[in-house]
Formats: C-alpha cells, sequence, structure tokens
C-alpha cells in the first residue's frame, strides 16, 4: 500500500556530510542483542515519568488497523518520490503511556495513541538495513509505539545536515511525512522522538534545534554535533552513544575520510586523515564529540560538570544534572567502533567499523529514556 502526498518546495542542494558507511551487501544479517550485563541508570529507573495525558492525532478518528512491518509508504515532495518504512503494533498491544482525564484522550475511534520513533539511517545504509540494525520496529510491535524509518537521497544515500533554512528538502520532507502519519495513524503528537546513527545523528542534532517544538527528545549514535546556529524553542533532553576507538567519526573531532573513500572506490587523498588517529588515547574530556555532548548540556540549562559512572567494563555513562523536564545522557563506550551498541548487524563488519559492545543495548536504553519525556 503506497500513499501520495504532493508539496511544492525548492529543490534540494545536495550535501555530503561524510559519517558512517556500512556495507547493503550484508543485508541478510541482522537484529539487536539484549545487553549481557547490567545497564542500571536513572534512565530505566524513573522510564515513563512523563505521565501527561496523550495528545491525539487526527488519524485516531480511523477504526485501528493491523500491525505493519516495514510497510513501504511514499510522499511526493515538488514532483520528488520520498519514502520511509513504517512498522505499527497491533491494535491489542496496550500504550506504554498510562492515560490521564486532564485532556480529551480518548479517540472517538477507540484507537490507542501511540508515541512515535522517527529513526534515521546513517550514509549509504537505507532504511531498510537500519531497521535491521536499530530493530526499533520490532521492539515497538512489543511495547506499543510506532517505529518510522525514512530514507535519504543521493548516491550514496545521504541527508542534507547543514541547511537549517525551509529550502532544506529533507526538513520539508520530515514535516510532511510526520503529518501524513498523524494522518493515517493514531500517534500521540507530544511524545514524537527521532533517533540517529552517524549521517542520521547529524540529522537529529540538527533537528534538535529547527524542530525542538516537534521532537520531545533525540537520541544520537555516532555522531552527535552541535549545530551553529542553533534556534530551540525549549530544552531538549538528548541520550547519546559513541565510542572512543570510532573509525569513521572521531571520538575527538574529525572523520576518517580515508576509510570512507576506500569503501566508496576512491583513492583517498594524502591529507586525508586515517583510523591511525584512533590509536591515540582517547580525551574523555577532550574536543569532539564530549564537548558537543557539553555544549548542549549548557544550552539546556544543566550544570557543565559531569559526573561519570563506570556502568560496566566497557560503557561510561556521563551524566549531567539538569532542570526538571530535561536531561543529558552520554554514555561512552570504551575501544567502541563506530556501531550500534548491542547490534549483531554492526558486530557482523567489525572489520570495517571496529568494535561493538554488548554491555548496553543502545536500542532500549534510549527507548527508556524517551519515555520519560512528553512536549
Amino acid at each position: 500500500m503506497h500513499r501520495l502526498i504532493s508539496t511544492s518546495l525548492p529543490h534540494r542542494a545536495r550535501s555530503v556530510i561524510v559519517a558512517a558507511v556500512l556495507c547493503a551487501t550484508v543485508l541478510g544479517v541482522g537484529g539487536t542483542a539484549g545487553a549481557s550485563v547490567r545497564t542500571a541508570t536513572a534512565d530505566a529507573a524513573s522510564a515513563g515519568s512523563a505521565r501527561s495525558a496523550p495528545v491525539p492525532s487526527s488519524g485516531c478518528a480511523a477504526a485501528p488497523g493491523p500491525a505493519l512491518t516495514n510497510q513501504s509508504e511514499t510522499i511526493v515532495v515538488n514532483g520528488t518520490t520520498r519514502n520511509y518504512l513504517l512498522t505499527t503494533p497491533a491494535p491489542s498491544v496496550p500504550s506504554p503511556i498510562p492515560v490521564r482525564t486532564t485532556r480529551t484522550t480518548t479517540p472517538p475511534s477507540g484507537a490507542t495513541a501511540r508515541p512515535l520513533v522517527v529513526d534515521f539511517h546513517g550514509l549509504s545504509e537505507g532504511a531498510t538495513l537500519h531497521s535491521l540494525t536499530s530493530q526499533f520496529g520490532t521492539l515497538g510491535q512489543k511495547d506499543g509505539f510506532v517505529a518510522v524509518f525514512p530514507n535519504g537521497t543521493g548516491t550514496p544515500l545521504q541527508w542534507n545536515v547543514t541547511n537549517q533554512s525551509s529550502t532544506n528538502p529533507d526538513l520539508a520532507f520530515i514535516t510532511q511525512m510526520l503529518k501524513q502519519i498523524e494522518a493515517t495513524e493514531c500517534i500521540d503528537t507530544s511524545r514524537v522522538y527521532a533517533s540517529g546513527f552517524s549521517d542520521g545523528a547529524y540529522l537529529v542534532s540538527m533537528l534538535a534545534c529547527t524542530m525542538s517544538g516537534t521532537f520531545a527528545a533525540i537520541g544520537a549514535v555516532s555522531g552527535l554535533q552541535f549545530p551553529r546556529p542553533c534556534h530551540t524553542t525549549r530544552p531538549v533532553p538528548i541520550i547519546t552513544f559513541h565510542g572512543t576507538a570510532d573509525p569513521i567519526v572521531y571520538f575527538n573531532g574529525g572523520v576518517g575520510t580515508g576509510i570512507l573513500n576506500t569503501l566508496f572506490g576512491k583513492t583517498p587523498a594524502a591529507s586525508s586523515p586515517t583510523t591511525t588517529t584512533t590509536t591515540r588515547p582517547a580525551r574523555l574530556n577532550g574536543p569532539g564529540i564530549p564537548a558537543h555532548v557539553r555544549l548542549w548540556a549548557i544550552k539546556d540549562g544543566c550544570n557543565p560538570r559531569a559526573q561519570n559512572v563506570r556502568v560496566s567494563s566497557q560503557v561510561i555513562l556521563r551524566n549531567y544534572i539538569c532542570p526538571t523536564g530535561v536531561a543529558v545522557r552520554f554514555y561512552i563506550i570504551v575501544g567502541g567502533g563506530h556501531a550500534w551498541p548491542a547490534s549483531k548487524f554492526s558486530q557482523s563488519i567489525s572489520k570495517i567499523t571496529g568494535f561493538t559492545t554488548f554491555q548496553i543495548n543502545a536500542t532500549t536504553t534510549m527507548w527508556s529514556f524517551f519515555q520519560r519525556f512528553a512536549l
């Protein structure tokens, strides 16, 4: 089944941001395993603490449909057909958010207004492969939320992560896609979340600035940035994961263009960074990703002095003390590569992307974090 919506917007200016490359030839390998050791965090302990009543979308007026798994949906923006994959739980699966009577929360159709997680793929990865990597769809069908995996454009597939204006077709696509989903599915519009891997993490970093009134919280794996400028309308809760030995998006700044050029069949320039940079000891309080996280904490009104907790032998949780209603969490994967923690697919391409930890599950940890926040 395909739905079409047409809008008129300027053509996209192409922007290649080097981030993750995952080989599409291994599509048969997927899955995200559970954490092998404890991942005790304040996020899990307080999951579901945002208990205000859902805000049903217009799609809640229709009778609930059957569960969907990676159903292809289309939308036309300025003559360009864009697509995304939609996964929904069965109508019998309860919503994870208890209903209060402070708002009109019961749709006339009897449908359940569900949270929505929009999960953005990395460079060259694509929606299908990324859905296997993160397994947000499988978790959503179990826990009662809707998962969406949008596709970028270009060769390789990518996101425009630098243009914050209305001329960015990816921002237009995301806006129209959300309208379409909210019109056809029963969505709790106060609980829409964005997650992304690598190039997708760059994108959700920008969405935290440009669409802070749309996404209740964001999650970023292997690529959180602090865009400039960044004009938010509210503090944005953020959870992020990054490996100290990431060979593509370096922990302390820079990108592994040597690896990327090799994967794309190009000869790297002599001045291109190489993976040798990642052999140096990571500076946990240095530039790059740690600095980006700290800047977000400051912008969100948190204390810039972080507290580190050793969650396991491979995982450090950097936690900032923040005002009520916002949080910034940074999971540092010691020796981790350019990988989605606990993803079997990431593990299967470790020769390219480096080590994948199974001592924390990025998907379930992120979802526990998301449930704490609503608009």
